[in-house]
């Protein structure tokens, strides 16, 4: 058997053996299969958190969403940020002929065919991407959005060698690589919190001997870690949400509703002309974000209608309804959500794709609907400029 990408460790009177793996590698699967089967260890970890293995176990995952429920939750946005990221690695898993992730869903696999506990000893992906989001700023989370949209739409493909530098990465960390050169704050909670995290649920796992299947990337890191004792509960802790952005949310719209009310009782006229401009301009651009989407004509309308009233409300948004609308009209098959892994792998899926279409009309009405607030606000300004 080679020990190539194989480390092993002895803590505690326990033997840990760490297998690096590239996560769309067929020869990474192969070896996870025989190191488990020739070591036959008491545990078996995996580099999965309890949301991705469920995504593994459930093969009809996509098929059995409530398109609804993730409009009503506000979830289409980190939805659609799930997809583009499972697009990407299905498309290089399609392209070398393997199941993205093998080498865990063999893991997986073989700790159950040797009766050995699985231990899931990933950090939830929520929370990583929740401290990544906290971390960035906005031009970083302007960026990041870009990189995964970027992502969806390359139809670039790689070469053995690349495949084999990935090796050095997890898939998440390929992703983002060039991004974590323009932010080198994202290291930390993408990596280094992870390797804290996984060091610690490899330490504390059942038995006398025990194998984890982990991306190359965290190995070293994970060797530094091991013999540190390793708070999980301050590595799990959901960064504190700002006070900015709500202050901004309530206080934009207020200022927008004083200065009219203040223009129309200087000079009703004036007044009307700045509520007019306020409704065309967010209805407009909402509009537009739902046409560009292939909405429905009803959702377009929904989107015009609605934006120049949400834009005054932070809890709502215009986007929220113009889905519900399309989702109502164009309600998604069955066949829609089977399709969707699929789908996502080309731009002319992503806008055919019911499901994904409908999540497009969300996202674009709401950007649609930021970009009038800024230009209808400014206008409001100058009216109110004009006529004082």
């Amino acid at each position: 058997m080679s020990e190539e990408n194989i480390t092993r460790m002895d803590l505690d009177g326990k033997e840990i053996i760490l297998i690096g793996t590239a996560h769309v590698s067929k020869h990474s699967a192969e070896q996870v299969k025989e190191v488990i089967e020739k070591e036959k260890p008491d545990t078996v970890c995996v580099e999965l958190d309890e949301q991705r293995y469920q995504s593994i176990q459930n093969k009809n995952k996509w098929r059995d969403m409530d398109i609804f429920k993730v409009i009503k939750e506000k979830k289409a946005t980190f939805l659609l940020m799930n997809l583009a990221i499972s697009s990407f690695q299905n498309r290089m898993a399609k392209q070398f002929g393997i199941s993205p992730g093998q080498e865990m869903i063999q893991g997986i696999d073989s700790a159950e065919e040797i009766d050995a506990e699985l231990v899931l000893a990933d950090r939830n992906i929520q929370i990583t991407f929740a401290r990544i989001w906290h971390g960035i700023g906005f031009s970083g989370k302007a960026k990041l959005l870009m990189q995964i949209i970027f992502s969806i739409f390359s139809n670039e493909s790689i070469t053995e060698e690349e495949l084999e530098k990935m090796k050095s990465q997890d898939m998440l960390n390929a992703m983002l690589d060039d991004f974590t050169e323009s932010f080198p704050r994202l290291k930390t909670p993408l990596i280094d919190e992870r390797d804290q995290y996984l060091a610690e649920k490899i330490k504390q796992a059942d038995g006398n001997k025990i194998v984890a299947v982990l991306g190359a990337a965290h190995v070293p890191g994970i060797k530094k870690e091991i013999r540190k004792e390793q708070d999980l509960d301050r590595l799990t802790e959901r960064p504190p949400k700002s006070k900015v952005p709500k202050i901004i949310g309530w206080g934009i719209p207020i200022f927008i509703l004083a200065v009219i009310a203040y223009t129309f009782y200087a000079n009703p006229s004036a007044g009307l002309q700045q509520t007019i401009s306020w409704v065309i301009w967010n209805g407009s651009f909402s509009a537009i974000g739902a046409f560009v989407a292939l909405a429905h004509p009803l959702a377009i309308l929904t989107a015009f209608i609605a934006a120049p009233i949400t834009s005054l409300n932070p809890l709502i948004a215009s986007g929220f309804f113009a889905g519900f609308v399309q989702a109502y009209i164009r309600r998604p098959s069955v066949a829609d959500f089977e399709h969707l892994s699929e789908d996502v792998h080309s731009v002319k899926g992503f806008w055919n794709n019911k499901v994904t279409r409908i999540l497009l009309v969300v996202l674009l009405a709401n950007l649609g609907s930021s970009l009038g607030t800024l230009i209808g606000g400014a206008d409001v300004i100058r009216l109110f400029i004009e006529n004082l």
